[in-house]
């Protein structure tokens, strides 16, 4: 009886059995379930964290990448009365301050542009015993004007603005400038009227061109020497006849470099004529560049004088430039279309620095086009009377419009990104100078008339390329291995391999671009065929050794434990290695004549030096550690019954592997190759380093390639800040961003599908 009392007493202490009493045993649940929770809710808050991380990416990129979207705007700032009348040409200058107007009798006035004050007043010299018989305006961005006149001569002048700042404020003194002399110079040795001018200053000088009254086409190159004691100009002039068109010219126009010649004609054809030898000058070609019934209106050269943008009567416009047809011949093509006005054009303003133009019609609308991405950015009327004259801002902020009753509108402009539109980005697009369309990236050049080229396809397909080409390389080496030590590698081995892959994953990128860059891809070039071997007969030479292994006899293969067979086949990798460098270029001379790169070159296919073969293999082996070590771990981890089951009922451990072990371990390999897959996509050092950076749209593997991460890392800090090149770099990483978002999402939802299939296992 003591014993039992004395046993129920322990028990009810929690001390007899050595476990805690009840009231700690409580508190200890207590303490376990707080920790559950704390657990719970961290774990939650700390994804619920990535995710919201992972939504600011997204809305700064998306922030940064919305103004590109937007389109043009204009706001009033004054309108006032002209009380000139015959306006022949009106512009601004740069700080938008003063409006310049050239008059029909010969005058140039520096208006104040928001008010149309005066602010100075030129008469030109022109003689007096003859009356100006035609006008036009060079490039703008020259300022560059003529004034023909009807006894063949002709003035030509420029437009300067000099600026200077007393008592620290800003001051323009408008000036014209006489870069052939004061006086009229000769065009027509005949003396007939001119009765359509065109003027380009071009690297051999000044070139004019004109129509005379009596049908005749006339181009006349001026060479102007300064003297430098005493400031004279001595000028050299050589004149040349021009076949002329049959149709009286309505508007010439001669390009920068004085090579070509076009001229307008009243039934709506454009003739073009190669200037380059005027001596030799011939028409090659006309054009009818509107349709039937109507007629040209207006006709102005895009920056850089290459592009025409031509208006017609009906309201259309269309860009239009020379392009070689197959007997490299050029031959003036019609490029692309905009959206059409509701009234005829009557007048276009192209912008200084861009392939940008206003055009106005003859409803008192006008609109804001792009050439490159062919948008229209506004359309919207300003007047109730038709518009005549536009003044563009060389910077595109500001914008002057001259209606019939000669009423100034002023006008702020906001245009800063119109190079951007879906069509540019992602559909092939027609440049300057180019035979067709094509996918082109080229952000910049040395050249001011430089048409910017953003095409995000070759950026694209670059970076799958690169990935591509990498996980061709690092799928089977990283997988197969990983199921061979994972499930026949003894634990010994397995200790050493194991962790040395996994420090592989610690090289830095920039370590293995620079090897990559430097030494693999010269390698590579010298030993061409010794690379297609090493991946030819290295999985025949394991094949073949491993088949001479089990024709040995029993007792010697005894003597090496299981799991250490893989071991016996370094040196017969290492040996064939060997042997296939020092035949290479053995198998040059036997089969590619000495160089197998040149015989690639012959039969068209392009090789460069550093090419998505040396980034797959730089980049492959960057992955592979990733893609080894969580695809071990997934086999590794498959459950012991399943594979002893499977080996019970008399399968084979190869028959174990296929049949069982990969099949469970499938959504692990699975998100192994998409993490490895993600890590490709974005990867940077190595494709930087390793590729040439070339914006191609190819998939040859002897080419190389520019990746959307390596065209940020390298441009953004060259670009200037908000402009639309860094806009759009920003959209290569939105991009970028979006392409890893997908195939995370996609991965999951197949590791998940996998993971339900097999769970039951």
């Amino acid at each position: 009886m003591r014993e039992d009392n004395a046993r129920t007493s322990g028990t009810n202490n929690g001390t007899a059995s050595g476990l805690p009493d009840q009231a700690r045993r409580d508190r200890l649940k207590k303490w376990r379930r707080a920790k559950d929770h704390f657990s719970t809710y961290g774990v939650s808050a700390g994804g619920l964290g990535v995710v919201f991380a992972l939504a600011l990416i997204f809305i700064y990129l998306f922030y940064e990448v919305f103004p590109l979207l937007r389109s043009a705007d204009i706001t009033p700032v004054s309108s006032y009365a002209l009380h000139e009348g015959g306006i022949e040409h009106f512009s601004l200058e740069r700080y938008n301050e003063l409006a310049a107007i050239h008059t029909s009798d010969g005058r140039v006035r520096f208006l104040e542009a928001g008010d149309g004050q005066l602010r100075r007043e030129v008469v030109l010299p022109l003689p007096e015993d003859a009356s100006i018989s035609a006008f036009a305006a060079g490039d703008p961005s020259e300022g560059l004007f003529i004034y023909g006149l009807d006894d063949g001569r002709a003035l030509v002048a420029r437009t300067e603005y000099r600026l200077s700042y007393p008592q620290d404020r800003r001051h323009i003194e408008p000036q014209i400038a006489y870069p052939l002399g004061a006086e009229a110079v000769s065009v027509d040795a005949a003396g007939a009227a001119l009765r359509r001018v065109a003027v380009q200053e071009t690297g051999r000088g000044f070139t004019v061109a004109a129509a005379t009254d009596d049908g005749r086409l006339l181009l006349a190159v001026y060479t102007a020497t300064v003297s430098l004691f005493t400031g004279e100009v001595s000028l050299r002039r050589q004149e040349y006849i021009l076949p002329s068109p049959a149709q009286p010219a309505e508007k010439l126009l001669i390009d920068g470099a004085g090579r070509n010649l076009f001229v307008t004609d009243a039934l709506g054809a454009i003739h073009y004529y190669d200037i380059s030898n005027p001596a030799a000058a011939i028409l090659v070609h006309s054009v009818a560049a509107v349709a039937p019934g109507a007629t040209i209106s207006a006709v102005e050269f895009l920056k850089g004088s290459v592009s025409l943008i031509v208006g017609g009567t009906d309201g259309t416009l269309s860009q239009w430039f020379l392009v070689r047809d197959a007997d490299n011949v050029q031959k003036l093509t019609r490029i692309r279309d905009f959206l059409p006005h509701a009234a005829a054009i009557t007048t276009l303003a192209p912008e200084y620095n861009r392939k940008g133009f206003v055009a106005a019609d003859a409803s008192g609308s006008i609109g804001i086009h792009y050439a490159t991405s062919q948008r229209t950015l506004l359309m919207e009327p300003i007047s109730d009377k038709p518009l005549v004259h536009l003044g563009l801002s060389p910077v595109n902020i500001a914008l002057l419009a001259v209606d019939e009753a000669g009423r100034v509108h002023y006008f702020d402009l906001d245009n800063p990104h119109p190079q951007v539109s879906m069509s540019a980005l992602w559909s092939k697009v027609w440049y300057e100078g180019r035979e067709g369309p094509a996918y082109v990236w080229q952000s910049s050049s040395a050249s001011d008339d430089f048409e910017s080229k953003f095409s995000l396809v070759p950026l694209t397909l670059g970076t799958l390329k690169a990935a591509f080409f990498a996980m061709l390389f690092a799928i089977p080496l990283a997988i197969m291995a990983a199921v061979y030590s994972a499930y026949f590698m003894t634990r010994a081995l397995r200790g050493f391999v194991k962790p040395t892959i996994e420090v592989m994953e610690a090289l830095p990128t920039v370590i293995l671009g620079f090897l990559a860059g430097l030494w693999l891809a010269p390698f590579i070039e010298r030993n061409l065929p010794a690379v297609f071997a090493i991946f030819l007969f290295i999985p025949l030479a394991m094949l073949l050794a491993s088949f001479l292994w089990s024709c040995l006899p029993a007792d010697f293969r005894a003597r090496i434990s299981p799991g250490w067979e893989g071991a016996l086949l370094v040196p017969v990798v290492l040996v064939v290695g060997w042997l296939c460098v020092a035949m290479s270029p053995q198998v040059e001379v036997w089969f590619f004549d000495g160089s197998m790169r040149q015989w690639l070159t012959e039969v068209g296919i392009t090789y460069d030096q550093r090419n998505a073969l040396v980034v797959g293999i730089a980049m492959g082996f960057a992955v592979i550690p990733t893609i080894f070590s969580i695809t071990e771990d997934a086999v590794f981890n498959v459950p012991k019954h399943l594979t002893q089951g499977s080996m019970a009922l008399g399968a084979t451990p190869w028959q174990t592997v296929v049949g069982v072990v990969i099949p469970t371990a499938s959504p692990g390999i699975f998100s192994a190759v998409m993490i490895g897959f993600g890590r490709a996509v974005g990867e940077t050092m190595i494709v930087l380093m390793a590729t040439g950076n070339s914006p191609i749209t190819n998939f040859n593997i002897f080419e190389g390639m520019r990746t959307l991460s390596a065209n940020i890392a390298v441009e953004l800090p060259e670009t200037a800040v908000a402009s639309t090149h860094f806009r759009i770099l920003f959209l290569s990483a939105l991009v970028l961003f979006v392409i890893t978002f997908i195939v995370n999402t996609v991965a999951e939802v197949v590791r998940q599908r996998l993971r339900k299939r097999y769970s039951s296992l």
